[in-house]
């Protein structure tokens, strides 16, 4: 059925479900995964004050070197995970991205044929405020999605 799995983490424990999710499935079918965790661009504009949108290098630095030493332990966790399974696997960090415009250009360039994502399942206001990256992937893929919660 599904031959190419991209299973979407963010690292936290929710997602943590989705991975194991994912992976259960993809040792049942016999396929490949691609793990994709997303790094947004640097948040300089959510900055009050003054010096409101004025980045220095050295937070800039600081802000990628931690996000990739972040996305390298959380990606080697679930390569560590998938090889315990025995499923075959890589890993990408998209760097710069929105999590949904990442994940489904991974998924288009990668040729899979199935999302696995968590979701928090927010409603109402709370989904308005905060967004839903799970339901922008929804709404803009032609790829089927599973949405873990």
């Amino acid at each position: 059925m599904y031959k190419h799995i991209l299973i979407a983490t963010d690292g936290s424990e929710l997602a943590g479900k989705g991975v194991a999710h994912g992976l259960e499935l993809a040792k049942g079918l016999g396929a490949v995964v691609t793990f994709v965790h997303v790094t947004e661009p640097f948040p300089a504009l959510a900055w009050g004050g003054a010096m409101a949108g004025y980045v220095t290098g050295d937070e800039l630095v600081y802000y990628e070197e931690s996000a990739r030493k972040y996305a390298r332990e959380v990606l080697d966790k679930c390569k560590a995970d998938a090889d315990a399974l025995g499923v075959a696997s890589k890993s990408l960090h998209i760097e710069n991205r929105t999590p949904a415009e990442a994940i489904l250009d991974t998924a288009r360039t990668q040729a899979c044929d199935l999302i696995v994502m968590a979701s928090h399942g927010r409603r109402g206001i709370g989904r308005l405020v905060l967004g839903s990256q799970t339901a922008e992937v929804v709404s803009l893929t032609e790829i089927p999605v599973l949405v873990v919660r």
